[in-house]
């Protein structure tokens, strides 16, 4: 099965705990279909380079997975008609890291810098 890496932006009206929501969804639809979510995480409210949907920030979720392709056009098949969904992004990888994410590391570096 092939590797992806999977990010959308929620709208900043709903609580973290509803954003997430959504994304556990996703996890449940990728391992019903016999596919594995390596990793997933939620990046916080973030601003964002410019306003969707008049919205000026949005909650950012990331997924790691492996999983059928018609996984993955279901899942963004239903992001597009999710009035909560402002932006997505899938892309292909070759291999899956389990590493945090970049955004994540750069996150505990400032909070032992502050100690």
């Amino acid at each position: 099965m092939p590797y992806y890496e999977h990010t959308f932006i929620a709208r900043p009206e709903l609580t973290p705990q509803q954003a997430q929501n959504i994304a556990e969804e996703f996890r449940s639809l990728i391992q019903e279909s016999g596919g594995r979510v390596v990793l997933a995480e939620y990046w916080g409210l973030r601003n964002l380079a410019y306003r969707i949907k008049k919205h000026r920030k949005g909650h950012y979720i990331h997924l790691r997975f492996e999983a059928p392709k018609h996984i993955v056009q279901e899942i963004e098949e239903r992001e597009r008609f999710n009035d909560d969904v402002l932006r997505f992004l899938t892309v292909k990888v070759d291999e899956l890291s389990e590493e945090p994410s970049p955004i994540l590391q750069s996150r505990s570096g400032r909070d032992e810098r502050r100690r």
